[in-house]
């Protein structure tokens, strides 16, 4: 297989370049979202071969970052959905939570985050911790920018009761 890719201005990139660059990311949306270190690998690995199958188009970085945000979050969403999971596994809360990484933000703040429904803590990830708009997040997770505001106010709320509580 070739090791390089083009990009709009025909430039070739190198695989390892753009792996360097968004796996930690990829990673730590997919940790987020599965909260399984081994179903994160396997999304990482499920977005860059796709990656290096389609070889697409992009009309800059941040075009490309939304591309790979985008399609790990449908790998999740599959993963999370499959047939093999619903029986594995009864509800979000029964999950283990992920334990940050090097490069997380670490911290009661950021525990208190993982602790929130998948949809809360993907919306609360993308926009604090990736700086996305609340369009951007909707466009990404295939969700209405209401329901985006809804899901940052709502895990708002649940972060300052949990947070309130662990102060007193």
């Amino acid at each position: 297989m070739n090791n390089t890719t083009h990009n709009t201005t025909g430039k070739q990139e190198s695989i390892d370049k753009v792996y360097n660059t968004y796996s930690d990311m990829v990673y730590r949306i997919a940790l987020l979202r599965t909260c399984s270190a081994a179903d994160a690998e396997d999304v990482v690995q499920e977005v860059f071969l796709r990656y290096l199958r389609s070889a697409p188009a992009f009309a800059g970085e941040e075009h490309r970052k939304a591309w790979f945000i985008r399609v790990t979050v449908n790998r999740t969403k599959s993963l999370l959905g499959s047939a093999w999971k619903r029986r594995t596994v009864l509800t979000d809360e029964s999950l283990p939570l992920p334990q940050p990484l090097s490069s997380t933000p670490e911290g009661e703040v950021y525990q208190a985050v993982l602790s929130l429904p998948v949809k809360y803590r993907t919306a609360v990830h993308l926009y604090y911790y990736e700086g996305y708009k609340v369009s951007e997040i909707a466009r990404l997770t295939g969700a209405k920018e209401t329901t985006v505001k809804t899901w940052l106010m709502r895990a708002r709320d649940i972060l300052r009761q949990r947070l309130k509580e662990e102060i007193i």
